[in-house]
């Protein structure tokens, strides 16, 4: 294939998650063309997008998710998540693959697109859609590149009522050292509630 060409590989890169301006109740997930200007916003569930929030988050929870799970068991069977591969848009849908490897095999599998970035995330697998995808579904973007992943914002992902108070006081400490006052104050808030109907 030729530079530039519709069907040239391009790596994108996560930029965080947005509550999802086409689709009530959704969340999008922001992808970025690395080194360049195109973003693409995919549709995600709830629940996905907390499993991604969790991880941009650096949260670790007490028991791991079904992603971190996953992720363990490619290490502990010596397989490596070699690429995710984001090769088709229809009917508003991604489609996406898994480029999987071991010692003595590679395969392919289909997979959502919401699934296949949190694993990638918790791998360090690079993340690949196609020129003409990026172009033919992204937005141009003023700035160039993207923010760290640490550094985006995805607080309004993650209900802070569903977690254990073992795992809010890991994240309490976790903005106190980065001194993100407001939001360990809005953690805090949830602990104390959560003790308090312990006692009742």
């Amino acid at each position: 294939m030729t530079e530039g060409s519709k069907d040239e590989k391009v790596r994108l890169n996560v930029v965080g998650i947005t509550y999802s301006q086409v689709q009530s109740g959704a969340y999008a997930l922001l992808l970025a063309e690395e080194g360049g200007y195109y973003r693409i916003p995919v549709v995600i569930g709830a629940s996905e997008a907390q499993a991604i929030a969790v991880k941009l988050s650096n949260i670790v929870p007490p028991r791991p998710l079904a992603h971190d799970l996953m992720a363990s068991m490619y290490h502990a069977f010596g397989i490596s998540l070699d690429e995710v591969f984001i090769y088709r848009f229809h009917d508003g849908v991604f489609q996406s693959e898994l480029h999987l490897s071991s010692d003595d095999r590679s395969v392919v599998l289909d997979s959502r697109t919401s699934d296949a970035v949190a694993l990638a995330l918790r791998t360090g697998a690079p993340i690949f859609t196609t020129r003409h995808i990026l172009t033919t579904t992204g937005f141009k973007s003023k700035e160039k590149g993207l923010e760290s992943a640490d550094a985006v914002d995805s607080r309004h992902v993650v209900n802070l009522e569903r977690y254990a108070v073992e795992e809010l006081e890991k994240m309490l400490s976790k903005c106190v050292e980065r001194e993100e006052y407001e939001r360990a104050a809005e953690i805090k808030r949830v602990i104390d509630a959560k003790r308090a109907d312990k006692q009742k």
